[in-house]
């Protein structure tokens, strides 16, 4: 999701209580706080040889060890926030949204907004983890060769040859159970 879709998605539904699932059932506690909000250019090199380059914009929540509120802020509180921010720093509207979370039961990280719903007077941001992707293989290439000059890695698999296996016991010498010679 990108930061115009996300930012969008708060401007429609300014009275709705905003909130964070994490994981299935969990829930960022409504007393969080919009801590910061960073912009990362991002300029990458991947395996197989092509610069890429990619904007993220950071969205990080704080949970307070005092839980001290029933319910989180609107997406006008949010919104506020986010105006305060973009005086400063002109957020890409393509900029890759991921918003960072932890708490003491769960390790910090960087989520992706898998969907935005609303859930009668919330807007909830159902986060996912994001995944490792392999960038030449999705322009339907290949990341380079090994040693054997072999493409590491394809759209396609190559089946590999199959090893003869040998008998290396000679016919002659078997040495059978109690015969003595082992």
């Amino acid at each position: 999701m990108n930061w115009q879709t996300f930012k969008q998605a708060l401007v429609s539904n300014p009275g709705l209580h905003l909130q964070f699932q994490y994981a299935d059932g969990k829930m960022v506690d409504p007393s969080f706080h919009i801590t910061e909000i960073k912009q990362a250019v991002i300029t990458a090199v991947d395996c197989g040889g092509m610069v890429n380059r990619w904007t993220e914009t950071i969205v990080q929540l704080y949970e307070p060890a005092v839980n001290d509120q029933e319910r989180s802020m609107t997406a006008a509180k949010a919104l506020s926030i986010i105006n305060i921010v973009e005086k400063s720093l002109q957020l890409d509207p393509d900029g890759i949204v991921k918003i960072e979370f932890g708490n003491t039961g769960f390790d910090a990280r960087q989520m992706l907004p898998n969907d935005i719903v609303i859930n009668k007077e919330n807007l909830l941001v159902d986060l996912r983890a994001d995944t490792v992707q392999c960038k030449a293989i999705e322009r339907g290439g290949s990341c380079g060769t090994n040693d054997k000059n072999e493409a590491c890695c394809t759209t396609e698999t190559v089946a590999k040859p199959k090893v003869q296996l040998k008998n290396l016991v000679a016919a002659t010498a078997v040495c059978t159970p109690g015969a003595g010679c082992c």
